[in-house]
């Protein structure tokens, strides 16, 4: 009798496992698909800066290197200054390592036009004026146009293609310079630069 109930419990007990692991598959099963689901995407994504660029046409040759100067003397330059960027900007020209002796600079005038026509190699012929960006001494420009914020130019290049200014340069010494100018020196650098707007 005992043998027998012991039997009957083994039994239920041995049944009951894979009862439990059936029903236990069936809720996994249940729950694998008891979902729907629905996704939508928005494709990869990518980000590139524009660029602001100048060139010149000078092949980094100075403008004006003239020595026996006296008053009344005079001269003019082309440069040709490109923008390639992508970007609208504004360009700005300043002056950069100014240094003058004897005051010579103080007594030399300075124009600056913007325009079309002319080069460094070729001169300045055919250049026509668009604007006059500066007029007056080379010591001015020298201490008072030293960076962009400072400098002067109305050209803003739109970045939607190559685009060319031409810039005329003239010089001339006041004929009313002094005596001690003589043997006087002066320097300097012109800097385009353009940042965008």
């Amino acid at each position: 009798m005992l043998k027998s109930r012991f039997s009957r419990k083994w039994f239920v007990a041995v049944a009951s496992v894979p009862v439990a692991l059936i029903a236990s598959g069936a809720m996994v099963w249940h729950a694998s698909y008891s979902a729907f689901s629905s996704t939508t995407s928005n494709p990869t994504n990518n980000w590139a800066a524009g660029t602001v660029a100048l060139a010149d046409d000078d092949s980094n040759t100075a403008m004006f290197n003239v020595s026996s100067l006296k008053p009344g003397s005079t001269g003019s330059k082309c440069i040709a200054v490109t923008s390639t960027g992508s970007l609208p900007s504004a360009v700005k020209l300043y002056g950069t390592s100014y240094a003058t002796t004897n005051a010579l600079a103080a007594n030399i005038n300075v124009t600056v036009d913007e325009g079309t026509g002319g080069t460094f190699a070729g001169g300045c012929a055919g250049f026509t004026s668009s604007s006059q960006v500066y007029n007056g001494l080379l010591s001015a420009f020298g201490t008072g146009k030293t960076n962009y914020a400072t400098g002067v130019g109305a050209w803003a290049p739109t970045g939607s293609a190559s685009e060319t200014k031409v810039y005329k340069f003239v010089y001339t010494v006041s004929s009313s310079t002094p005596d001690t100018a003589q043997g006087g020196t002066a320097a300097i650098g012109f800097t385009w630069e353009a940042q965008n707007s």
